[in-house]
């Protein structure tokens, strides 16, 4: 089963909410989401997420908190998808050369932190949009 990893800045709004939203979508891949820096680590999936994810009826777990990506989930996970431009650089600096090609960016278009433009309706229709995207992609390219 492949492994795919969503990641945000903090791991409490964007990430958490990719990952529940595509495991909403499939049962085909292991799914986690972690975070490029240490902030938030241990926190809760931040409360506008949590109410996003509640009114769209997405299940998701209350016992998640905010982990931060480590080399051994540079090595575990196959497909490793920053939510912004700028979580992709941050991955390609923190992550061994031999897994620069795992990292991807979520969507052309960078997903706006919520925890910043507080727009968590926002967030989740660019999130919806990107996993169904994501979905056919990796359906494609795993059979």
């Amino acid at each position: 089963m492949k492994k795919v990893m969503f990641v945000c800045l903090g791991n409490i709004c964007r990430s958490p909410m990719a990952e529940f939203v595509m495991k909403s979508l499939t049962d085909d891949f292991y799914i986690e989401s972690r975070a490029t820096s240490n902030w938030e680590h241990g926190n809760p999936i931040h409360e506008g997420t949590q109410k996003a994810l509640t009114d769209h009826a997405i299940a998701y777990d209350l016992g998640k908190t905010s982990l931060q990506i480590s080399d051994k989930d540079f090595a575990i996970f196959d497909y490793i998808i920053g939510m912004d431009a700028s979580n992709v650089a941050d991955l390609k600096k923190i992550a061994p050369k031999k897994y620069q090609d795992k990292i991807y960016q979520f969507m052309d278009k960078s997903v706006p932190d919520p925890w910043y433009t507080g727009d968590f309706e926002e967030t989740y229709r660019l999130v919806q949009i990107g996993c169904k995207h994501w979905l056919e992609r990796l359906e494609v390219e795993n059979g």
